[in-house]
């Protein structure tokens, strides 16, 4: 296997990392307006990914800068091409940050509500645009000879796009349900078992259509594997919830997104960017990426950083890892 062929791996596992963890706190902002009943509530939301949503952003900003360093001319297509949706995902992460920063530093009832607002919008946005963008590298856009972009801006909202936004938000919205139940106690974790059943079910839906369409318009074997397993894992956890046994059943979420990014990529590789006007026109890791040299001194560094960083992350995980519910918000941050 060739070092691009490496890198392609690992940039398929930084994003796969990503919308494993980031998934489920888009899905628990997504449920500061679906689930919770009042303002104490979205509290024990907010509090059961305070500690770890900006940790969890950190694999978005690896595969991005991986991206950049082994296949330039795949970041350069890509965000060029995309350049507005990917625009409005930044402000949207950044105006989210800020929102989970400032919305406890004033006591104002409109101050809190504005900045929960915001959550709850720069969550589900992201979720959506990220499953458009995803949507049109598999499905291929219109590059031409020279490996740039030449569609517009509404070529991206095609119907295979449109599908896989509304995929990975009810998919991502679930994870997040499922999360919830895992992480709290009493009415809340209740109330968030019988949610993930009704998403769980629309996501099913949805996916299964993504899912055969992608296999159907560029897949193989290795892909059609990953499809069954997506499927059977977003089955389970189903199943998980209804019996309350929420670890099984976030694992088993989990297990469904690992399952159906490693479908997108397999229909990719060893394209990373489909020509939809001319095959010969497609960026591939080959044509695509850096020098030898370059991806040498990059996976050397990835050797050494990688371990740290899973090792740190874990750790928070592990301290953060109780279950909490209204009882644990004090009266005088309660609002």
């Amino acid at each position: 296997m060739e070092l691009h062929d490496v890198w392609f791996v690992l940039i398929a596992v930084l994003w796969t990392g990503y919308f494993f963890l980031e998934g489920f706190d888009f899905g628990v902002g997504v449920l500061t307006r679906l689930l919770a009943r009042n303002r104490v509530e979205k509290r024990v939301l907010i509090n059961t990914i305070g500690p770890v949503w900006d940790g969890n952003e950190v694999w978005l900003l690896t595969a991005g800068g991986a991206t950049f360093a082994a296949f330039p001319d795949w970041y350069a297509t890509l965000f060029s091409g995309f350049y507005l949706p990917l625009l409005v995902i930044l402000v949207c992460l950044i105006v989210r940050g800020v929102a989970f920063e400032y919305r406890a530093k004033r006591p104002e009832e409109n101050w809190q509500r504005t900045w929960e607002t915001a959550i709850f919008w720069t969550s589900l946005i992201p979720a959506f645009l990220w499953g458009v963008a995803f949507g049109n590298i598999a499905h291929g856009v219109k590059i031409d000879r020279n490996f740039e972009y030449v569609g517009s801006l509404w070529d991206l909202f095609n119907p295979y796009a449109l599908l896989g936004g509304l995929v990975t938000l009810t998919l991502f919205t679930f994870h997040g349900t499922v999360f919830t139940a895992l992480k709290t106690v009493g009415e809340i974790r209740e109330r968030a078992r019988k949610l993930a059943l009704k998403v769980g079910l629309v996501t099913a839906a949805l996916a299964v259509l993504f899912l055969l369409w992608t296999q159907i318009d560029s897949g193989d074997g290795k892909s059609l594997v990953a499809m069954v397993v997506a499927v059977a894992a977003l089955v389970a956890a189903l199943m998980a919830n209804q019996a309350g046994r929420e670890g099984w059943s976030f694992a088993l979420s989990g297990v469904t997104i690992v399952a159906a990014v490693a479908m997108l990529f397999l229909t990719l590789f060893p394209n990373v960017m489909p020509s939809s006007l001319n095959p010969d026109w497609s960026l591939t890791v080959t044509n695509a990426s850096s020098s030898a040299y370059t991806l040498k001194i990059m996976t050397w560094l990835a050797v050494i950083a990688t371990p740290v960083v899973l090792l740190y992350q874990g750790w928070t995980y592990w301290v953060f890892r109780k279950r909490i519910g209204t009882q644990h918000i004090a009266a005088d941050i309660a609002h």
